[in-house]
């Protein structure tokens, strides 16, 4: 299975599935890494285990228009590595329903809670707003809407009374890395098949 993954920050979660690959204890092959900023970690991340990488970057505020133009310079960028399976590993842009018909792979995210609870940027921080006792990661495949698309699979992680938002996040975060692995495994295997 060839996998494109598309990061924003610092490429923890892709650094999981680089190391997995390597390892043998992923059957799939990281074709490219791409982002929305040239300076992301996880490109560096991604260059120096020599998987190729490109950049598409998109102003915040940026109108209509430039989002359109944006949304097509993406999917060429990606198609040209010929993926069977697009990967949001903390990619901080939403993609639009042109580029995910016309990207013509699935493309599955990460998030940190348990969808639909909490859904957008700031799942962990809304979960302890929320006073919830369990929290947790998801994957799920990515749709047109905001963290609504069908759910893959999910962990639940346990939030502690002295918990804050760094210490919870980074706990999902171990968590999120797992599933992550234990889902495109099952994705290569054939055992979960996405349409």
């Amino acid at each position: 299975m060839r996998i494109v993954v598309l990061v924003s920050g610092s490429g923890t979660n892709l650094q999981a599935v680089l190391d997995a690959a390597q390892t043998g204890e992923l059957a799939a092959e990281i074709v490219a890494v791409g982002s929305n900023a040239a300076d992301s970690g996880g490109l560096q991340r991604a260059h120096r285990a020599g998987i190729p990488t490109f950049c598409v970057p998109l102003e915040r505020g940026a109108s209509a228009e430039r989002r359109e133009e944006w949304n097509s310079q993406l999917c060429a960028a990606v198609t040209e590595h010929q993926p069977d399976l697009l990967v949001s590993s903390g990619f901080m842009r939403i993609v639009s329903a042109g580029f995910l018909e016309a990207v013509g792979v699935p493309y599955i995210n990460t998030h940190p809670a348990l969808l639909p609870s909490f859904p957008g940027a700031h799942g962990v921080r809304d979960a302890l707003a929320h006073g919830v006792k369990v929290t947790g990661c998801t994957v799920h495949v990515v749709d047109a809407g905001v963290d609504t698309g069908p759910i893959l699979a999910q962990t639940a992680v346990e939030i502690r009374d002295d918990d804050d938002q760094g210490a919870l996040h980074e706990r999902i975060k171990v968590q999120e890395r797992r599933l992550l692995i234990a889902t495109l495994n099952r994705i290569a295997s054939g055992e979960l098949v996405l349409s």
